[in-house]
C-alpha cells in the first residue's frame, strides 16, 4: 500500500485466472485441491487476494486461514469491518467441508451464522481462522469455526450448513 497526495492511499491487487482452479477442482478430491492451492499449484480464490488472507493448513475435515488485519479492512468508524471476520469464517468453514469431498463433488453455503465478539484493529496482529467439520451427510454438511489471535484470544466464531453436490453414484457419508 502506498500513500498518495492528501493522505490518499492506493493498493494494487493481482490474481490468477480462477478458471484454472475451477478446472482442477473437477479432477481432484477436495483435500487434494485445497493442498494444491496452498502449494501454489492452482490459483486460490481472487477474494483472498483482494482481502489479503490465505489458506495456510488443511487436513480432512479441517481448514485454517490467516490474515494480518490492515487499514484497508477498516469501516467508517475506525475498526476492521465485520465482513473480514465473516469472510474468513465462511472460507474456513466451507473449505473444511470441501476437504471431505471426493473428486467431482461441489457444495454451496446454505446458511452462515457469525458471532463477532471483539473488535479487530490494524494492530491486532495475525489472526487465524480454524474451521472444522461437525457432520457430513449425503446432501448436507455442517461445520464450526473460530477466529483467534496468536495468544488464542477469540474475535469471532460461527457455523455453516452447506448443500453438497455429488457426482451420480458417489453416495455420501452418513
Amino acid at each position: 500500500m502506498s500513500e498518495g497526495s492528501a493522505g490518499h492511499r492506493t493498493r494494487t491487487v493481482t490474481w490468477r485466472d480462477p478458471r484454472e482452479g475451477v478446472a482442477a477442482a473437477k479432477t481432484l478430491s477436495g483435500l487434494e485441491y485445497l493442498r494444491a492451492i496452498i502449494k501454489g499449484e492452482v490459483p486460490g480464490a481472487p477474494i483472498a487476494e483482494l482481502m489479503g488472507f490465505a489458506p495456510v493448513e488443511v487436513s480432512e475435515g479441517r481448514a485454517v486461514f490467516a490474515v494480518e488485519p490492515a487499514e484497508y479492512h477498516y469501516n467508517p468508524i475506525g475498526t476492521v469491518h465485520g465482513g473480514l471476520a465473516a469472510t474468513l469464517l465462511d472460507s474456513a468453514l466451507a473449505c473444511a467441508v470441501h476437504s471431505t469431498l471426493p473428486a467431482g463433488s461441489g457444495y454451496t453455503t446454505l446458511e452462515l451464522h457469525v458471532n463477532l465478539v471483539r473488535a479487530i484493529a490494524h494492530d491486532t496482529g495475525r489472526l487465524t481462522c480454524t474451521g472444522e467439520v461437525v457432520h457430513v451427510g449425503g446432501r448436507v454438511a455442517t461445520a464450526q469455526a473460530k477466529l483467534t489471535d496468536a495468544s488464542g484470544k477469540l474475535y469471532a466464531h460461527g457455523t455453516t450448513t452447506c448443500m453438497l453436490f455429488r457426482p451420480p453414484g458417489a453416495g455420501g457419508r452418513e
